[in-house]
């Protein structure tokens, strides 16, 4: 049996990326704050619950405690949380003040090594540890610079430069722990909250959709990649 943790897992992209994981025969840790949201979830979708906040260093080291005490052991992390400030819930307009933009880097970066350094000594204990780590192409410098990319046509200042950190943090990662393996991905544009606005209104595709490309990467066998940027297409350029 396969065990994966999912942050940011009550909603959205991670729910149902948990779902599908789920439905391929995956345990699953619903990792979030929010103790009411995550349980119901985890009832929902057949996963367990564990409370974590990514910015918080105390939670995350209790998470990670709760599930090596439980003894199921852990073969995949995917770090899925992550924020953006906008001005009055605006999908096109940052807040740019310093305390807003140190929380969007806490959460979609810092909290990626906050999880990570807890996560590795369970990870190494698994014959197929795989790490997911949701970025976008908007921290692509290759996507935000080729014309025919939504992502070269849109401002994105604060959480842009703070996924460029989430890709970075892949391929260091994937140096530094050879035998784990690393990739980050671009889910697509997607009908979240994170979008900005009422998800059953936003262009983006259902979250069900991108988290397929998701699951994927979390299924990757012994042989699969790793220190690479995927999407559906396959690879992506940094």
């Amino acid at each position: 049996m396969t065990t994966t943790l999912i942050t940011g897992a009550n909603k959205g992209l991670g729910k149902e990326t948990a779902r599908a994981l789920i439905a391929a025969g995956h345990t699953v840790w619903i990792g979030t704050r929010d103790e009411t949201r995550g349980r119901e979830t985890a009832g929902e979708v057949g996963g367990r619950f564990v409370q974590l906040d990514v910015t918080d260093d105390a939670s995350v080291a209790a998470a990670f405690a709760t599930v090596a005490a439980a003894g199921t052991g852990l073969d995949v992390l995917v770090n899925n949380a992550g924020i953006a400030k906008r001005n009055g819930g605006a999908s096109t307009s940052e807040d740019l003040d310093g305390p807003s933009v140190l929380e969007v880097f806490d959460t979609n970066a810092v909290g990626i090594v906050r999880v990570t350094e807890q996560a590795l000594p369970l990870l190494k204990q698994s014959a197929n540890p795989v790490v997911v780590n949701v970025s976008s192409a908007l921290g692509s410098f290759w996507a935000t610079h080729e014309p025919s990319r939504p992502a070269s046509h849109f401002v994105s200042l604060v959480y842009g430069s703070s996924k460029a950190a989430v890709s970075m943090l892949t391929v260091q990662y994937a140096k530094a722990h050879p035998d784990v393996k690393f990739n980050a991905v671009e889910p697509g544009i997607t009908a979240t909250e994170l979008g900005g606005g009422d998800p059953g209104s936003h262009p983006g595709r259902p979250a069900a959709v991108s988290a397929r490309i998701v699951a994927d990467l979390a299924t990757i066998g012994p042989d699969g990649p790793t220190g690479t940027f995927r999407e559906d297409g396959g690879v992506l350029g940094w």
